[in-house]
C-alpha cells in the first residue's frame, strides 16, 4: 500500500486504510509536538544532528504513508508507482539512521554511568525498527499480491507509533517542560513500554476488526502482523535483561 504499486487492474484502496493514515499521522506529530517540534522552535531541543535526521525521516514517513493510502484510494495508480521507489529509499534510511541514534544514546547513557539498565532499554528502539524493516521487507517482497501488500505495511507503520505514544504517557507522568523529553535522564525499565506497546497492537486489533466486518475474516497478512508485534513486545524483558543481550550492545558500540 506504501511503497511499490499495485497493478492497476486493482480495485482502490479502501477508505478505511486512508483513515487509518491519518490516525498515525495525528499519532506521530502529536506525540512527539511537546518534546520535540515545539522544543526545536522555541530553541529549547537539545540533541545531535542524527536524532534530528532520524526525527524527520520518521515523521516523513506518515506523511508519505498517508499520502500513498490516498493515492490508491483515488486510483492515482501511477502516481502511487512514481513515489514507490522513494518509499524502499526512505524506510533504508529510517532502519540505518534509526540503529545509529539507538547506538548514540545507549553510549551517551553509559557515559553517564547508567551501565546495565542503558543496555537493557536499548532493546527497545533496535527491536522496534527491526521490525519495522522486516515488515516492509516483506510488504516489498508481496508487491504483485496487494491484499498482503498493505496490510504488511500498515502493521509496518503502526509497529513505529510505539515511540510517539510512549510520549503521551511520558507527559502525563512529567508535565512536560522546557528541554524535558524521553532521553535525558536514566533510561526508563523496559516494562514501562507495555502500555505503550499495547495501544500499538490495538491498531492492528481495528485494522483486523475491520477486515473481519468487511470480509468475513481477518486476512492473514494481519495474523503474521499481530504476532509478530505480540512477540516483540513479549520477548523484550526476557531477552533485554540477558547476559547475551548486554554482550550485543557492547558489540554495537564498536559501530
Amino acid at each position: 500500500m506504501a511503497t511499490i504499486a499495485v497493478p492497476a487492474r486493482q480495485p482502490a484502496v479502501s477508505r478505511f486504510y486512508v483513515t487509518m493514515a491519518a490516525i498515525f499521522v495525528a499519532i506521530a506529530f502529536g506525540g512527539f509536538f511537546a518534546t520535540y517540534w515545539l522544543q526545536v522552535a522555541r530553541g529549547t531541543f537539545t540533541g545531535s544532528p542524527a536524532v534530528h535526521l532520524h526525527g524527520l525521516l520518521f515523521s516523513l514517513w506518515t506523511l508519505f504513508f498517508l499520502s500513498q493510502a490516498t493515492l490508491m484510494a483515488n486510483r492515482k495508480v501511477k502516481t502511487h508507482r512514481a513515489l514507490g521507489l522513494f518509499g524502499i529509499s526512505l524506510a533504508t534510511a529510517m532502519l540505518f539512521t534509526g540503529l545509529m541514534v539507538a547506538i548514540e544514546g545507549l553510549q551517551s547513557r553509559l557515559d553517564s554511568g547508567y551501565g546495565n539498565a542503558a543496555r537493557a532499554f536499548t532493546i527497545v528502539p533496535i527491536s522496534g525498527i527491526s521490525l519495522f524493516a522486516v515488515m516492509v521487507a516483506a510488504a516489498i517482497a508481496n508487491i504483485s499480491r496487494p491484499e498482503w501488500h498493505k496490510r504488511l505495511m500498515l502493521v509496518a507503520t503502526a509497529g513505529i507509533l510505539q515511540a510517539p505514544i510512549a510520549r503521551f504517557f511520558f507527559l502525563a507522568a512529567t508535565g512536560g517542560g522546557p528541554g524535558m523529553r524521553p532521553g535525558i535522564g536514566p533510561p526508563p525499565p523496559i516494562e514501562r513500554g507495555i502500555m505503550a506497546g499495547v495501544l500499538v497492537v490495538s491498531l492492528v486489533v481495528a485494522a483486523m476488526i475491520y477486515d473481519w466486518r468487511s470480509r468475513g475474516r481477518v486476512h492473514p497478512a494481519y495474523w503474521w502482523g499481530f504476532g509478530a508485534l505480540v512477540t516483540v513486545q513479549s520477548l523484550r524483558p526476557i531477552v533485554g535483561y540477558s547476559d547475551a543481550w548486554y554482550r550485543f550492545t557492547d558489540f554495537l558500540l564498536a559501530f
